[in-house]
């Protein structure tokens, strides 16, 4: 099974409280995350362990630059986020390095999958 993970302390608490459906990635990553995927979400440092959350269904995958990110995708990675140059300075901080707003990103929209609450069989 494929994880999406993620590091920072902030997502952890917005992937709990469900505020977070959605994740923007660095690079093309389609390859890795097909629409139509499931997944577990994940929390963990690199090379700590992982605490898995739910199982979540990739529902849209898109590839983009950071540059055409619309609002709906800024609000769905991160509510507290309202601008690129926020994420741009976001992403910064994480990945360490200058991020330009011609950079491509993948945007992954995500829904927890519920384990089936009717288990009655059908007549």
């Amino acid at each position: 099974m494929m994880a999406l993970n993620f590091q920072a302390a902030k997502h952890k608490k917005m992937l709990m409280e469900r505020t977070k459906n959605c994740t923007v990635r660095l690079g093309d990553v389609t390859q890795l995350y097909p629409e139509g995927s499931v997944v577990w979400i994940t929390t963990g440092k690199k090379g700590e362990p992982k605490h898995k959350l739910y199982s979540a269904y990739l529902d849209k995958v898109r590839v983009k630059t950071m540059g055409t990110l619309t609002s709906n995708d800024l609000g769905h990675q991160n509510p507290e986020i309202n601008s690129k140059e926020e994420l741009v300075a976001d992403f910064e901080k994480i990945y360490k390095r200058r991020i330009l707003m011609e950079d491509t990103v993948t945007v992954i929209y995500f829904t927890e999958v519920h384990d089936d609450l009717d288990k009655s069989p059908v007549e």
